[in-house]
């Protein structure tokens, strides 16, 4: 059994091989969240913007790196301050509902799926400097036909949006949320 061999690293990537499986680390942050956010109005937010990897625009959640920016991030922090940044809409309360790998024979990252409470609209989002978002604010009772439509449109989607919808009104559990 040999270890882990490292045969490139980048500035947000580290390319490992282990006995015969390559994979990527990363090397600014140790886990991601999505947020599973419903306006008082019942939409759900949804984040547009294109993705250099799938070569189109997709169709997400508003989702982000925890500890990119400050070792002392917290999932909850990171939720509250992604959700504003990308939507414009601000949560009195979040709630981490389950921890697991985005693609666990691919990366060693970690993904929270989140819920946002008590939103109230600060402004319009659309993500840092570095980003172009279109929110899309969805009826929730509409969510799960919009996204299939958007995919039939050419959109690249996640299929974690569908855990989210699951996730919106209930527990990890099936119980009521």
């Amino acid at each position: 059994m040999s270890g882990k061999t490292i045969i490139h690293e980048g500035k947000y990537l580290r390319f490992c091989v282990e006995n015969h499986w390559e994979y990527a680390e990363r090397t600014n942050a140790g886990s991601a969240v999505i947020i599973i956010a419903k306006t008082p109005e019942d939409k759900l937010l949804f984040v547009e913007q294109y993705r250099i990897p799938m070569g189109r625009n997709t169709i997400e959640m508003p989702a982000g790196l925890v500890g990119d920016l400050d070792a002392s991030d917290t999932l909850e922090l990171a939720a509250k301050r992604e959700l504003l940044e990308e939507t414009g809409w601000q949560a009195d309360a979040v709630q981490v509902l389950m921890i697991g790998p985005t693609s666990a024979g691919l990366s060693n990252e970690m993904i929270a799926f989140v819920r946002a409470t008590g939103l109230t609209r600060i402004h319009a989002g659309g993500g840092d400097d570095t980003e172009n978002i279109t929110v899309h604010e969805v009826p929730a009772a509409e969510a799960a036909a919009w996204l299939t439509q958007k995919m039939a449109e050419g959109y690249s989607m996640d299929p974690k949006l569908w855990a989210g919808l699951w996730l919106l009104d209930k527990n990890p559990d099936g119980s009521p949320a």
